[in-house]
């Protein structure tokens, strides 16, 4: 409602999160032989979700910035990026903590997913500000930016590491 980019580019990150941790989830009750082609089709998921991400936002940013759209700043929207800056840290070094030490990069992929989340979390809660405080409404497509930039990396990142064969 408060027509902030960043914020539903965060919820769709939230989305894809969920999703990636349903297929680890998923992986690791199914593969307990350890099977490393379902390790890496795991994997091969969880970074395509990544990807799939990168359009959803870049034209969502397109489309609202050639229309018009000025973003509102958002009580709400700061709350809920403020508990993702608290909460996303801790899920972030525990999986990929058990992930080093299962070797399983599945869930290696879902704990860098969470890193994103963290720092667009740190980025949506900084432009969710500048707007609300400063009405600084060009904040949010900054903020945008630089989430577009983390979602990238760590789907590039992860492409790698599948591509190099960690898979578990």
């Amino acid at each position: 409602m408060s027509g902030s980019l960043a914020l539903l580019a965060f919820g769709g990150d939230s989305v894809i999160e969920l999703l990636s941790a349903f297929v680890v989830f998923r992986h690791l009750r199914e593969d307990v032989t350890g099977s490393s082609g379902l390790g890496r089709r795991a994997a091969l998921t969880t970074t395509a979700l990544l990807f799939a991400l990168i359009p959803a936002i870049g034209i969502g940013a397109v489309y609202s910035y050639a229309s018009g759209l000025r973003p509102e700043g958002s009580l709400l929207g700061i709350a809920i990026a403020l508990g993702a800056v608290v909460i996303m840290p801790y899920l972030w070094l525990e999986k990929r903590r058990i992930g080093r030490e299962t070797r399983c990069l599945p869930l290696s992929i879902d704990a860098a997913e969470s890193a994103t989340c963290f720092f667009m979390s740190v980025a949506l809660l900084s432009g969710l500000l500048a707007e609300y405080f400063l009405g600084l409404w060009w904040a949010d497509y900054l903020a945008t930016a630089v989430i577009l930039a983390f979602v990238g990396r760590e789907g590039l990142e992860s492409y790698r590491e599948v591509g190099e064969g960690r898979a578990s």
